[in-house]
C-alpha cells in the first residue's frame, strides 16, 4: 500500500512540472486558430477607429464652401449719364452726315441716327426725371471734339471717318446697354436700355454692313 501510494504521488508531482514548463501560447491540440485573412481584417479594423495608433481620421467636408462673388451690378445713374451724351453725340453726327455724305446710303443712316436716338433720349430724360437724376443736356469735350473732327471732313474722307466712328460708338452702346439690362438695379432704367437695344443692335448691323461697303469701294 505505501509502496503505490508513493508511486502515485511521483507520478501527480511529475504531471504537474510538465504542465507549468509549458509556453504560455502553445497550441491546445483541437482549438481552432483564426485564419490569416481574418487577423488582418480585425487588426485593420482597429487601426482605423479613432483614438488607435496610426487611425486615419476620417476628412470632414468643408461646410463652409467659398461663395463665388456676386456679378458686379451696373451703375444705373452713370449709364443714364453715358447714354444721354451717346444719344447727343449721335444725334448731332446724323445731322452733320446729312449735310456732309456723299454716300446716299450715309446719308440714310445719319438720318435715322437722327430720328431714333432723339426718341430714346426723350425717353431717357423722362426716367432721370422720375429718378432725379440730372444728365446732361450738351455734350462733354470729349464728344465735342469728335463731332469738331468729323464737321472739318467732307465727301468720301468724312463718309469713311463716320461710319468708322458709328461702328466704335455702336460697339460700346450695344455692351452698355446689354450690361445695364442684365445687370442694372432700377428697374425702370433696366426697362429702357432693355427696349432700346434692339434698336441698336439694329444700328450696329446697319453700320457694319456699310463699312463692308466703304472697304470693298476702297480697295
Amino acid at each position: 500500500m505505501r509502496a503505490n501510494l508513493f508511486v502515485n504521488v511521483l507520478f501527480a508531482g511529475a504531471s504537474l512540472c510538465f504542465l507549468s514548463s509549458s509556453p504560455a501560447g502553445a497550441q491546445v491540440p483541437g482549438a481552432q486558430q483564426p485564419a490569416l485573412g481574418q487577423m488582418g481584417g480585425q487588426m485593420g479594423g482597429q487601426m482605423g477607429r479613432p483614438g488607435m495608433p496610426g487611425a486615419n481620421p476620417t476628412v470632414q467636408p468643408n461646410m463652409a464652401a467659398e461663395t463665388s462673388p456676386a456679378p458686379s451690378k451696373a451703375n444705373d445713374k452713370k449709364f443714364m449719364r453715358e447714354a444721354a451724351l451717346g444719344g447727343m453725340t449721335q444725334v448731332e453726327l446724323g445731322k452733320l452726315a446729312e449735310q456732309k455724305a456723299s454716300s446716299s446710303a450715309v446719308k440714310q443712316f445719319g438720318e435715322r441716327m437722327v430720328t431714333d436716338h432723339t426718341k430714346a433720349d426723350d425717353q431717357l430724360k423722362k426716367v432721370a426725371s422720375a429718378e432725379s437724376v440730372a444728365i446732361p443736356a450738351t455734350l462733354d469735350s470729349k464728344h465735342q471734339s469728335q463731332f469738331d473732327k468729323l464737321s472739318k471732313l467732307s465727301g468720301t474722307e468724312f463718309d469713311r471717318a463716320y461710319i468708322k466712328d458709328a461702328l466704335k460708338d455702336h460697339e460700346r452702346d450695344v455692351r452698355e446697354f446689354q450690361e445695364e439690362a442684365q445687370g442694372g438695379s432700377d428697374a425702370s432704367v433696366k426697362a429702357f436700355a432693355s427696349k432700346t437695344l434692339p434698336t441698336l443692335q439694329e444700328h450696329l448691323a446697319a453700320v457694319k454692313e456699310l463699312s463692308k461697303v466703304k472697304t470693298a469701294r476702297a480697295q
